[in-house]
């Protein structure tokens, strides 16, 4: 298993720099074809007109997404055709998360800039990475402005047992595989600390079985779970972190997990999320 297709979600009106510099270099590790995509939707405003003055006003705002829809394409070609001439490039006039859910089926993993918080964000212009993962299908890694190196020479994978982190730990193989170390770390949040060994225990066991050497880690004080992980990040020096992602479905919204949310909007380092 390998990334054979890496798809960048471009930021409409955020900096796009180290989203499309990590995407580089995955593409160049993995030897991988690209594709970028962005969309926006005129949204009219709540003073809304009609006749002729709202024609117009409907014009210029789909002129103004069109212009910033081809910028996009030109900042992402100059930095990919660095790493790949094997460059595609999708884009439309349509709800971004609905555009790029759709488009995510030509992809093996989606690499996207982490949003701010992830509340009050602008369904017409941005895709939220918290709904995203929800109906991708397919890997996140989440990019923050802060990020570092993205060199693998340190990668945490935050276990837990349930099929979310089973997905992310498959989907992550490929990553795995070229990090110099590797830590299998779950929080004992049971109380059950044995058992949190025992259960990692068996995930190294199974990365070894597919060429991976790793180590388990379960911190004997029982801290909260996302506090927990950032340190156990820092300790290790890690520029990766790999995790389910948790949520549930309130009427129409999806509400993510407290230690989902610290990952997704506060983690400092990427994140690879996998639902």
């Amino acid at each position: 298993m390998t990334y054979v297709t890496i798809m960048v979600c471009l930021a409409f009106e955020q900096s796009n720099e180290r989203c499309l510099a990590i995407a580089g270099e995955m593409v160049e590790r993995f030897d991988a074809r690209v594709a970028g995509v962005a969309a926006a939707e005129f949204s009219p405003p709540l003073y809304f007109t009609s006749g002729e003055q709202a024609d117009k006003m409907i014009e210029r705002g789909r002129n103004a997404i069109k212009t910033r829809l081809s910028e996009l394409e030109s900042e992402f070609r100059t930095a990919m055709n660095r790493s790949t001439k094997d460059v595609e490039w999708r884009s439309d006039m349509e709800i971004p998360l609905r555009f790029v859910a759709r488009e995510a089926r030509a992809a093996d993993i989606i690499v996207i800039r982490q949003s701010g918080g992830g509340v009050l964000t602008d369904p017409f212009s941005v895709v939220n990475p918290s709904d995203l993962v929800m109906q991708a299908g397919r890997p996140l890694l989440v990019v923050p402005d802060e990020a570092g190196s993205f060199d693998l020479r340190s990668v945490l994978v935050a276990w837990k047992d349930t099929a979310e982190a089973r997905r992310a730990i498959v989907d992550s193989l490929p990553l795995l595989r070229k990090a110099k170390d590797v830590t299998i770390a779950e929080i004992a949040e049971d109380g059950s600390r044995e058992a949190a060994l025992n259960r990692t225990d068996d995930v190294v066991a199974w990365l070894s079985r597919h060429n991976i050497a790793a180590n388990a880690l379960v911190p004997e004080e029982n801290a909260h779970a996302g506090v927990a992980l950032d340190r156990i990040a820092s300790s290790i020096g890690a520029d990766l972190v790999v995790a389910g992602a948790y949520g549930h479905s309130r009427l129409s919204e999806w509400i993510l997990g407290g230690v989902t949310q610290h990952l997704m909007f506060e983690s400092t380092r990427c994140v690879l999320l996998s639902r």
